[in-house]
């Protein structure tokens, strides 16, 4: 009777072992399960937030430059940098108005000094008196500092206009460089084996995909 009593209580004990092992695996099962999704849901909204690259497209720089030597401005409103243009217009139309209006004092100043030297006195720089208020020698320098100036507007307005077109051209190149995070600049600090002192530099470093 006692052995009897003895094997049931063992197959009870037994059953019990083997739910508890049971238990135990299915609760780890279901912790890697959830782990799993979790991070399968991560990488679906890392992959989410990733954009497309935009195509390459050669021909951009060379379409910008000549937007802007057709019309100045035009290649800055193709590379949608439109804060540049009334800064190419206002290089330019100044150039250009200092130009005219030095032209126009040099012609000025040269009419007076041909009719003094026809023997008139009725121009506006000699005055109402017998004496010159400027001289001969006055003209003539006003002249070549309004024909110096002339030239100096007439280069800083082809300038602006040279540079509108190879800032056009530039910005379309650099508009579309590819700027990674594989590339990276940071500083090196380094101990020398030999004296035990420090070297400072920079380290760049560039990974491929």
């Amino acid at each position: 009777m006692i052995l009897i009593v003895s094997l049931y209580f063992l197959k009870v004990k037994n059953k019990l072992i083997y739910l508890f092992i049971i238990l135990v695996s299915a609760t780890t099962l279901a912790q890697t399960q959830d782990s799993l999704s979790v991070e399968e849901n991560t990488q679906l909204v890392v992959n989410d937030t990733l954009q497309p690259k935009r195509a390459y497209d050669p021909l951009a720089p060379s379409k910008a430059a000549f937007y802007s030597a057709v019309v100045p401005g035009l290649g800055q409103a193709y590379n949608k940098k439109y804060w540049k243009i009334p800064i190419v217009y206002a290089g330019i139309v100044s150039g250009i108005y200092f130009h005219i209006k030095n032209d126009r004092d040099y012609d000025t100043f040269r009419n007076a000094y041909k009719r003094r030297l026809a023997g008139f006195t009725d121009d506006e720089f000699f005055g109402d008196g017998a004496t010159p208020i400027i001289s001969n020698e006055r003209l003539i320098d006003a002249q070549q500092s309004a024909q110096k100036n002339k030239d100096i507007s007439i280069i800083v307005a082809l300038a602006f206009y040279m540079v509108n077109i190879i800032d056009a051209n530039v910005d379309a190149h650099l508009k579309q460089y590819d700027v990674s995070d594989d590339l990276s600049l940071e500083p090196n600090f380094e101990l020398n084996p030999m004296d035990a002192r420090p070297n400072y530099g920079l380290a760049l470093k560039f990974n491929l995909r």
